[in-house]
């Protein structure tokens, strides 16, 4: 598995862990250093940008995780 594969699936799992129902866009490459993400949970739909930095070291930094989980938490709250 290859590390955008695997931060993929980090993402994943951190957006299953907080609610199983809501599905999830990623893109496979940045827009100006960002990742527009889309959260989906029924006729609902929120997008998060997450710095690519960010998405890089989600598995690996407990602060990054940490950042981006409160990020997800309250977009999914919003929906």
């Amino acid at each position: 598995m290859d590390e955008m594969e695997e931060v993929k699936q980090k993402f994943l799992e951190l957006v299953r862990e907080i609610d199983e129902r809501v599905s999830v866009v990623m893109p496979v490459t940045p827009s100006n250093s960002m990742f527009l993400i889309s959260l989906t949970k029924g006729p609902n739909r929120k997008f998060i940008t997450v710095p690519e930095d960010d998405i890089i070291d989600l598995p690996n930094e407990a602060t990054i995780l940490a950042k981006v989980s409160k990020t997800v938490r309250d977009a999914i709250a919003a929906l």
